[in-house]
């Protein structure tokens, strides 16, 4: 277990870190012992007071419970800005940026981190309301996410699409051809791989809606699933271990790659010129 003390000036993960540990050892209690208060691996504790990993927002709650707070540690988490993402998907993006490896499903559109440009604002600009400014503020942060699958040490990507993201076509032909495009040129990338789950293959347990795992050395620890209005990120075990169960599911139903590929390729030829 880690005994470096987080800087609560240096960051807000740090602050944020530096408090938990505080009211902890107030409590008289171990990391061990707080963990089991809160149903997390006492790992996890140690690693969000050592900065290592940052806080959801259900991690605040449960911590304020364990720790008989008023709200001490959700307060400090909801003041505190991540990023200038949306609330809703702050804590994801930094797990996101320190994961290992991502696993993801998506049944209706390709994943953020693969979508081009002119894809990425057909997407966005379906939001209710959704203003030019902040669709430009947040078409931008999207294509800032994708600087991790370029970087030193770009995290293993590992994609399940249903056919009817290849199939279905949004913003015309000349933006969805990009998009394909660029998706056969992105797995050509040795750290992804694609695979497309076919029509056949209805009913599944996928239908119910996309997800993302965050992996660290062949561990899950986090994931992302998409809920109306907006997603959700969350690190209790039981619901990781429950979309570990449907990855694998959803998966055994998959194409191998490389007929998932050619899947790609003839729906390119479809669109033509």
């Amino acid at each position: 277990m880690s005994t470096e003390r987080p800087d609560p000036y240096k960051s807000p993960r740090d602050l944020f870190a530096f408090e938990l540990r505080r009211h902890r050892q107030a409590a008289e209690l171990s990391q061990r012992q707080l963990a089991r208060r809160m149903d997390y691996s006492d790992s996890l504790i140690n690693m969000v007071e050592a900065a290592k990993r940052p806080p959801t927002r259900r991690f605040a709650e449960l911590a304020d419970r364990a720790l008989g707070l008023d709200g001490d540690m959700l307060r400090l988490y909801t003041a505190t800005t991540w990023n200038k993402a949306p609330d809703y998907l702050r804590s994801w993006l930094e797990e996101e940026q320190e994961a290992t490896s991502l696993r993801t499903w998506q049944p209706s559109i390709v994943p953020g981190l693969l979508q081009t440009e002119s894809y990425a604002r057909e997407i966005l600009a379906a939001w209710p309301s959704i203003t030019a400014e902040e669709l430009d503020e947040r078409l931008s942060n999207r294509m800032q996410r994708q600087a991790i699958l370029v970087g030193d040490k770009p995290p293993d990507l590992n994609i399940l699409l249903d056919e009817d993201v290849i199939r279905h076509m949004i913003g015309g032909a000349a933006v969805m051809r990009e998009q394909l495009d660029h998706l056969l040129q992105v797995v050509s990338r040795w750290h992804v791989t694609m695979q497309i789950v076919p029509y056949v293959a209805r009913p599944h347990c996928g239908q119910m809606g996309g997800f993302v795992l965050a992996e660290r050395n062949g561990v899950a620890y986090a994931a992302y699933a998409e809920a109306q209005p907006v997603g959700r990120t969350f690190d209790e075990r039981r619901l990781i271990a429950d979309l570990i169960r449907r990855y694998d599911a959803i998966r055994a139903q998959a194409l191998p790659v490389k007929e998932s590929l050619r899947l790609v390729e003839e729906a390119v030829d479809r669109i033509g010129v």
